[in-house]
């Protein structure tokens, strides 16, 4: 039995299909699966709308305080090897002289 994805909308796990859609009975919500694929397959760009992969370089295009210390994040700092992940501060680094640490692509230049 095929499992289906749940509601994208209300997150119920009732959904059904009907034809080439997929509704949910809870919300009323009707999407395709190549919605549910589109969603999925997120882009990530930097500062200059290039496209970012896992284990890209990227510069710090402007100052950048680090919460939770009194330290600063100069512009023009590298870091090597990123991973993207999912949430608000999407690239997962780790930068000399600071450690592991998360930034958004929106503060970043690749290269």
């Amino acid at each position: 039995m095929e499992t289906l994805p749940n509601c994208p909308e209300c997150k119920s796990a009732y959904t059904y299909e009907d034809g080439n859609l997929l509704v949910c009975p809870e919300c009323g919500h009707e999407w395709t699966l190549a919605e549910e694929a589109e969603e999925t397959a997120k882009v990530v760009r930097d500062a200059n709308g290039n496209i970012l992969a896992d284990g890209d370089s990227v510069t710090v295009i402007k100052d950048l305080k680090v919460k939770g210390t009194s330290s600063v994040l100069k512009i023009g700092t590298k870091a090597k090897n990123i991973k993207l992940v999912e949430g608000d501060h999407d690239i997962d680094c780790k930068i000399d002289g600071f450690g592991p640490m998360k930034l958004k692509s929106e503060f970043v230049k690749k290269g």
